[in-house]
């Protein structure tokens, strides 16, 4: 019998399962894919999540995937743009763009060192219940159907559309639909020196360089456009670029080397990431549109959070139905301000209310350091781009600016 099987063995998955076990808890970890294995992502990981691999002793692995580290990054709007490093986090300003081939195993491979027994290719079928809390899970592997594993807790990191949540019937709360639709592309020989935030009414133009000497472009529309779109997906991403001129004459310098990848499947939603004897992780348990490149971040965050809580509740410290509860409260607390300025920003609005702005900050270093926080999810949206703030750096009424340029 194990103490936790984790489903799920990405960016939540494994850190949860890998920090458990360094706490001397036995581990399963179980995932239908096989490593390395790829999955759709914005790819950003921004100084916060860059400073949990530091932290877990893993930020010099991936430096020696020789993926590039990325600073400056650079926010425009078409009529104002910033370009600035964002507040330092544990002593890190670097950001990454990690292919996930390469982060997702990096992550396993530290969560087996760490002593956790690792069952890829493996799809949970069903829970074990016994006595009203879940004891274990139902699974096939290798051609071999209804084997069951026990354990004191299940742990559900398996995205979005998480068969855990569906078979605990996790409630859900403030839910929004999705508000866009990506696809994204890997380009080489396409100049780019650190991310890029190209922000234009109803479409935004992300640039990440990546593994490979590979940049990254990600394109979105609304939500609503996404199938229209989609039926000449390639016509239409090229004539978006040409919303950010400079962008699209370097592509057009470069090649595509890898097919479009996309999706619209990106609902809004907080779920309720804990019951007897099963808790949930990651997008399992709240998930929030791409816009903001957060995910892989706040997967990190909430990974820690959870392992914490476990631990005090498999330990003795704590009833275990206490920390969970704590563990909920605490990821409630921390996302809020990202999943806030998310769905602005997710919007597509108009961003010609913001050129002044970033105007005015364009030549202090602190306030443009301080909205690069915001970009970077560590400094809350309010703060930087409340009307008051705005009134302060503007000198005037701002108060008919919102934040992701919506008035």
């Amino acid at each position: 019998m194990f103490d936790v099987i984790v489903v799920g063995a990405r960016c939540a998955g494994a850190p949860a399962a890998m920090l458990l076990a360094r706490q001397g808890h036995r581990v399963l970890l179980v995932d239908r894919a096989r490593f390395p294995s790829d999955t759709l992502s914005t790819h950003f990981l921004p100084p916060r999540g860059v400073a949990k691999l530091a932290a877990w002793d893993l930020l010099d692995r991936l430096r020696a995937t020789g993926c590039p580290a990325i600073n400056p990054i650079t926010f425009d709007t078409g009529q104002a743009a910033v370009t600035a490093d964002s507040e330092p986090v544990d002593g890190i300003v670097e950001a990454f763009c990690p292919r996930r081939t390469v982060l997702d195993r990096l992550l396993v491979d530290a969560a087996v060192e760490a002593g956790c027994e690792l069952r890829d290719r493996t799809s949970v079928d069903g829970l074990v219940w016994e006595d009203g809390r879940v004891a274990g899970i139902r699974f096939n592997r290798g051609g071999r159907r209804d084997l069951v594993e026990r354990a004191r807790l299940v742990v559900g990191a398996d995205g979005i559309r998480s068969r855990v949540a569906r078979l605990v019937r996790a409630p859900a709360c403030d839910r929004h639909p999705p508000l866009v639709g990506v696809f994204y592309a890997y380009w080489r020989g396409v100049a780019a020196q650190s991310a890029e935030f190209h922000i234009r009414e109803g479409r935004h133009v992300f640039v990440f360089p990546t593994h490979d000497d590979l940049t990254c472009i990600y394109v979105s529309w609304r939500a609503g456009e996404f199938g229209a779109y989609r039926s000449g997906t390639e016509g239409n991403y090229l004539r978006t670029l040409e919303l950010v001129p400079d962008l699209a004459e370097r592509v057009r310098a470069g090649e595509r080397v890898a097919p479009f990848r996309g999706t619209n499947a990106l609902p809004n939603f907080y779920r309720r990431p804990h019951g007897p004897g099963w808790a949930l992780v990651g997008d399992a348990g709240h998930h929030k549109d791409p816009t903001t490149g957060m995910g892989m971040s706040d997967a990190f965050r909430d990974a820690e959070l959870l392992a914490a809580a476990v631990h005090d509740g498999l330990s003795g410290v704590a009833p275990i139905g206490d920390a969970l509860e704590r563990y909920e409260l605490e990821r409630n607390r921390r996302s809020r301000h990202i999943y806030e300025w998310t769905l602005r920003a997710a919007a597509l609005a108009d961003p010609a209310p913001m050129a002044p702005f970033l105007e005015a900050i364009a030549g202090d270093p602190v306030e443009r350091t301080r909205f690069m926080s915001v970009v970077a999810g560590t400094v809350p949206f309010w703060e930087v781009l409340g009307a008051d703030n705005q009134r302060r750096v503007l000198g005037h009424d701002a108060s008919s600016v919102r934040p992701g340029g919506q008035s």
